[in-house]
């Protein structure tokens, strides 16, 4: 008989929070799947229950998926969990959820604590749904300028706040990058979630830098006000007009249309090359 895969929201901070139903599967587990067995052990101290611990992350073997998959084809109940809040949410106990359900192993979701969810409701910000952008890429840079700005733009054209993690030592770039590229847009850095020293800031992205004199701990951002992002900045105009040419379409018709699409006239007529804003021949 196929074993069970338990995966177990875990608390963010305050320990207090850990559910009745959580705590009776990490008691009852065959083994304790964790990003950090470390964390693990304390949760399971504070329990008074000792379970077999192993680690699931980016840098555990690469035969450990296998072998956790062989455990619960075997009979096995494993209990998942991550560092705080809920498996599988920006963590890379995903891969695992993923696997075990492709090999037909039941996956039972514990539902508790979420940084995700305390930070919105913590933000105070009014919003039919957000958009949840977790950790940008540690590096390029470029790879993370250009996740943030398509992240920025979704979130303009649609109307949603952002919600993103960030590591300690990174949190100062990512402030100075929302500032560069929305200042006016309102920031709600949270963190400590829960615990003794729980800190919300609010403010543009400078005015939270600013005020951020020790950002231990990871964060969860809220990014609301977040403006419409301009045509031309999301559009690939230069493909279009090369588009437009290769179906032999007229200057105007093609200005006509990069209009419609909400390109500045400006940058249109810059787009096709020669000639001045306020032509009017047809030639092509």
């Amino acid at each position: 008989m196929a074993g069970r895969l338990l995966v177990v929201g875990t608390p963010i901070g305050n320990l207090g929070d850990l559910t009745p139903r959580a705590a009776e599967a990490l008691r009852s587990a065959d083994l304790v799947v964790a990003e950090d067995t470390r964390l693990a052990g304390r949760l399971l101290a504070h329990l008074g229950a000792k379970r077999p611990t192993i680690s699931f992350n980016d840098h555990s073997p690469g035969g450990r998926l296998g072998d956790l998959l062989a455990r619960l084809a075997g009979g096995a109940t494993l209990a998942l969990t991550t560092d705080a809040g809920m498996p599988g949410v920006s963590d890379p106990g995903a891969r695992l959820v993923a696997a075990a359900r492709d090999a037909g192993v039941p996956v039972e979701i514990l539902p508790g604590p979420s940084a995700v969810t305390a930070a919105i409701a913590a933000s105070g910000v009014e919003s039919l749904g957000f958009l949840f952008g977790g950790f940008l890429p540690a590096r390029p840079a470029a790879a993370r300028t250009r996740a943030l700005r398509r992240l920025l733009d979704a979130c303009g054209t649609t109307g949603l706040p952002l919600v993103l993690f960030e590591a300690p030592h990174r949190t100062g770039a990512l402030l100075r990058a929302l500032d560069e590229l929305v200042p006016q847009a309102r920031v709600a850095a949270c963190r400590e979630l829960t615990k003794l020293h729980e800190e919300v800031l609010v403010g543009t992205p400078a005015e939270v830098l600013a005020r951020l004199t020790d950002p231990r701990g990871e964060l969860t951002l809220v990014v609301s006000g977040i403006p419409r992002p301009e045509a031309e900045d999301t559009l690939d105009v230069a493909s279009l007009v090369d588009a437009a040419r290769k179906a032999g379409l007229t200057r105007r018709t093609t200005v006509e249309l990069l209009r419609a699409l909400g390109v500045r006239r400006r940058v249109a007529y810059h787009a096709l090359g020669s000639g001045a804003e306020g032509e009017s021949s047809d030639a092509g």
